[in-house]
């Protein structure tokens, strides 16, 4: 019996290794945010952004943010990677210029409002709104300059989400440094004659969270950037800009935002990014800052005074900041509080948190944006009773699987403090962990996500994205999604898979590039690779593990075809973000379990026609 179990074992470690060699072997604009208005040739009318061999140079206000001025030096070098010359960025002296983009913020930009008062701009649909941004070309905008493009916001984001779709439309990706996806040279490039409005987002806040992220992206960082700093996070910012993001949950494992770095916090701010904690990390101060600082129990009962003394501290810190305070307490590591329902305790902590909010930012509790995630049990004391001042953010959740558990009713719909969705792409938790690969098909995300839309759920989205660097294509998808419910309809979905293969790959391969992200986003979204066990598929029933099997085989080796055939310089890109999460699921070992059941049970094993102590060698080899 031993040696035939042994037989077994070393048949399917070689049949293992048999579907690894097989395996081997084998127009919406940038985006459906907003309409297309770059031409790579002269246009009629057309601002010559790249025309003649010189650049256009870019003029930001002295006096207009920071954060504008770093994302202009962005735009800048976004110019010379598609260029090949670095446009002059200048604040002041322009005599000389007879053309140039004009970029500021409305009510902040001494230039942009000196345009408004002279009548060169009508900023009667964006005055006054949230992230919008104006493209338009405008002829003698300033004295001595003949002709602009003037990229106008109607607040801080506005402004730069206006540079980054500029950068977008003129073939840099927000992925091209993530994803090392290359940026094609262009000889012209100019904006057609026009007013541009990109209107305002759908849902207000609109971000991602970084979690469960050791060890691949915490070890990836320190090995670049030392730690959970400035420099990374710098990244970071910069993406969810260029996706037209505003939100961000930070790494938590081990990990905190301002207190690794206190320039995380700055830079964050500057960037316009609102920094919050996660659902159970309250009042501006991440877990592990309890275990660093802490004294006594992370118990309310019995440590009162010590936890309001920690979490003045966060709100502290965080003061004069943009971002929004959780409040609430769960157990100490992501756990429940307690067995018991102590609504009363919960709804006394909630109250001593907001005395803690008003006592340091000096304002009513109701004037600082706070969110309430009824995330587990929590939605539990929720559905018993429990409740929150109306101006709190209701944050509900989904399943962790991503079926959203609870939709608002019309009372809920009404609160003043808005309603959020806490969404899944990656877990940690009870029964089962998924944080591999993507394994989120783009249909499932719109059809969850249009629905919490459709009851009302417009003030935040997030999702959790584990590393962040396996979920790229869900994260796009999940954040234009955010802007703009609206505008996608089911058949839209597999149109966007193909608008985002172009924006990465270009036009060449775009249809079948889609085609493998919708394909393999369906089959890994039937059963996640971590979930395969030995009762998965059948082994004795209508040859589902073979067909199973062939139909993994079959999409990797149209991809790896591909892969043979993209010009070199997208391959480091394509294996990123379509070749690696194609094929490594089926190579998952535990995919092979069933055949080992079946073996070792049935006694099979004299049936595999292969000399054993061969094949143990090849196995050998192999594994070495």
């Amino acid at each position: 019996m031993v040696v035939r179990m042994l037989k077994g074992w070393c048949g399917i470690l070689l049949l293992l290794i048999v579907f690894m060699g097989v395996k081997a072997q084998n127009d919406l604009g940038s985006t459906f945010k907003t309409q297309p208005y770059v031409s790579f040739s002269d246009a009629s009318g057309g601002f010559p952004l790249f025309g003649n061999g010189s650049v256009a140079p870019l003029i930001v206000a002295e006096n207009d943010y920071s954060g504008v001025h770093r994302v202009a030096a962005h735009l800048q070098k976004d110019l010379l990677m598609v260029t090949g010359q670095r446009p002059e960025l200048i604040s002041k002296d322009f005599s000389g210029l007879k053309s140039a983009v004009i970029i500021g913020t409305l009510g902040q930009s001494s230039l942009i409002d000196g345009l408004v008062t002279a009548g060169k701009i009508d900023v009667s649909d964006v005055a006054g709104r949230w992230e919008v941004s104006l493209i338009q070309v405008v002829e003698n905008p300033l004295e001595g300059i003949d002709r602009a493009l003037v990229i106008v916001g109607s607040d801080k984001r506005g402004t730069m989400f206006g540079m980054f779709d500029l950068s977008a439309q003129i073939g840099v990706s927000p992925w091209y440094w993530w994803a090392d996806v290359p940026v094609e040279k262009q000889s012209e490039l100019y904006v057609k004659a026009g007013r541009y409005n990109l209107g305002e987002p759908k849902v207000q806040y609109r971000g991602i969270f970084l979690n469960d992220e050791e060890p691949a992206l915490g070890g990836w960082v320190r090995e670049n950037f030392g730690d959970f700093n400035a420099d990374f996070y710098g990244h970071v910012y910069e993406l969810l800009l260029r996706m037209k993001g505003n939100f961000l949950w930070p790494a938590m494992w081990g990990k905190a935002h301002a207190d690794d770095d206190i320039n995380n916090a700055i830079l964050a701010d500057e960037y316009g990014i609102v920094i919050s904690y996660s659902h159970h990390e309250p009042m501006m101060r991440a877990h592990v800052e309890w275990s660093r600082y802490g004294e006594g129990l992370w118990d309310y009962t019995k440590n009162k005074e010590k936890l309001d003394q920690f979490w003045t501290e966060g709100v502290a810190r965080n003061n004069g900041y943009e971002s929004f305070i959780t409040i609430g307490m769960r157990g100490d590591g992501d756990e429940a509080m307690s067995d018991d329902r102590n609504i009363d305790l919960l709804t006394d902590i909630v109250a001593n948190q907001r005395r803690i909010i008003e006592e340091v930012t000096e304002k009513p509790a109701e004037e600082v944006p706070q969110v309430w995630a009824l995330y587990k049990e929590v939605q539990e004391y929720y559905d018993m009773g429990m409740r929150v001042p109306d101006d709190i953010m209701l944050l509900y959740c989904d399943d962790n699987w991503g079926n959203v558990r609870r939709m608002p009713d019309d009372k809920e719909r009404a609160r003043e403090g808005g309603l959020g969705m806490y969404y899944h792409f990656d877990y940690v938790g009870g029964p089962r962990n998924y944080k591999w690969i993507n394994t989120n098909p783009l249909p499932k995300i719109w059809e969850q996500n249009k629905l919490t839309y459709a009851h009302g759920v417009n003030k935040l989205w997030v999702v959790n994205v584990g590393d962040l660097k396996p979920m790229e294509f869900p994260i796009q998808f999940y954040l234009d999604l955010a802007w703009d419910p609206d505008r996608f309809e089911a058949e839209d979905v597999a149109k966007y898979s193909e608008v985002w293969a172009r924006q990465q790959f270009g036009e060449n391969y775009a249809k079948e590039i889609a085609g493998f992200m919708d394909h393999y986003g369906k089959i890994n979204g039937r059963r996640k690779p971590e979930m395969l066990d030995w009762n998965t598929f059948s082994l004795l029933n209508y040859r589902e593990f073979e067909r199973v099997a062939d139909e993994y085989n079959a999409l990797a080796a149209k991809a790896a075809k591909v892969n043979e055939q993209i010009p070199d310089n997208y391959r480091d890109a394509y294996y990123q973000l379509v070749l690696y999460p194609i094929e490594r699921p089926p190579t998952s070992i535990i995919s092979i379990m069933p055949l080992l059941k079946i073996i070792c049970m049935r006694g099979r094993a004299e049936a595999w026609p292969i000399k054993w102590p061969i094949a143990c060698a090849i196995i050998m080899r192999r594994i070495h």
